[in-house]
Order: C-alpha cells, then structure tokens, then sequence
C-alpha cells in the first residue's frame, strides 16, 4: 500500500517539482498553517524594540522600528520545513539580513551561539557560524505581504535550512553567546539542538 508520503512525493514530482527538495518526512503544502505556544502579542510599533545582547559582542545595541527598517534590505525565497511534518516551497520573504542586523554590535570572533527570544518568554538557540554560511534574515513581510499577526508580526527570525520552530515569531531580542551549549525553550522541552529537517533531527537522540 502506498504511504500517503509516497503519495506526496508522486504528487511533485508530476507537478515538475524536484521530491529531493522535501525533506525525509515530510508533505508540501501550499497552506501556511499556525503554530505557536502562547499568546499573540498586541505590539505598538512605537515603543517596540529589538536588542542585541550576550558575552559574545563587543557593545549591546537596540533598535527602534524605524532604525531597523532603515537597515539595507533584503529579499530571499526558499523552502520551509515545519517539525509538525509539512513543507511549504517558494516563500518570498522580505526583511533584514540577520548578520546586518547583528554588525553594529561587533560579534566577537568566539561567537558560537544565536539565542532569539520573543517578548513572552521563548527563545530558540542557533549555531552562530551556520547561520553566518547560510541564509537567515529578520523578516517584517512574506510573498509581498507585511506578516499576519499569528505568523510573527511586526518581526520573526527566519532560518530556513533548519525547522521552523528556531524562526521564532515576534521576535525582540538577539544574544550572542561564546558557549556552544546554550539551549532555547523547546531545546529544553523534547526537542533537537540543532533541528536540521534533512537528518530529521526533531526530538532528542534523532540524530540519523
């Protein structure tokens, strides 16, 4: 009997799609679905804040939403990869690349860690030199449209090459830390450290 992946699979691929582009484990959707612990925050864009943080920076830095929008922008389209099992291709994302973001607060040499943390408690840790080798912007719009509200308005992370959950929502603070060991909420909770869909590394031990 066929699996209802495999079904999948055969899906893009009549559809010209490359299936290798799908991570193991996973089904494209052309829906966004919404995920997320807690809250959605209701944010006033004028005292609205985003700080850059940790031991691993040679100053501490906040920007207003004005001096953030300032920042050269930037516009990518990639796959994302959801741990609840969907994909979703070709998203247009506009915003700020992350390391333009992270410049004026000098990240130190041993950076070895990202922390992002959203205004209510959840952060998500990153491995600083992976980001720095691929892509990975502060979003404000996607497909042309400013992000909803249930999707991370104003401001989210996103770092497509891993599972989504380290493209935290609502994002308002970034710190850079030297210890290689820091760990986010769901890091704590069950989930993998590190969260590369193509190893299907969601939860701890999976480490194919």
């Amino acid at each position: 009997m066929t699996s209802f992946m495999e079904r999948k699979r055969a899906e893009l691929a009549a559809r010209g799609v490359d299936p290798a582009r799908l991570p193991p484990g996973q089904y494209a959707t052309d829906r966004f679905p919404v995920l997320h612990l807690g809250a959605v925050p209701d944010v006033d864009l004028a005292t609205w804040r985003l700080t850059i943080g940790g031991d691993a920076i040679s100053q501490p830095i906040t920007y207003t939403w004005d001096d953030l929008i300032a920042l050269p922008p930037a516009e990518v389209t990639v796959d994302i990869h959801c741990v609840t099992k969907w994909s979703k291709f070709d998203m247009a994302w506009q915003g700020v690349a992350l390391a333009d973001v992270l410049a004026p607060a000098g990240p130190l040499d041993d950076a070895a860690t990202l922390l992002a943390w959203d205004g209510d408690g959840y952060s998500a840790n990153l491995p600083y030199a992976e980001l720095l080798a691929n892509v990975a912007l502060v979003a404000w719009a996607v497909d042309g449209e400013p992000l909803e509200p249930d999707h991370g308005a104003p401001l989210r992370l996103v770092v497509p090459h891993l599972y989504f959950w380290k493209s935290v929502k609502w994002l308002r603070r970034l710190e850079l830390w030297r210890d290689p060991d820091v760990l986010g909420f769901w890091e704590h909770n069950g989930y993998h450290e590190h969260g590369d869909p193509f190893r299907e590394q969601r939860y701890w031990g999976d480490d194919a």
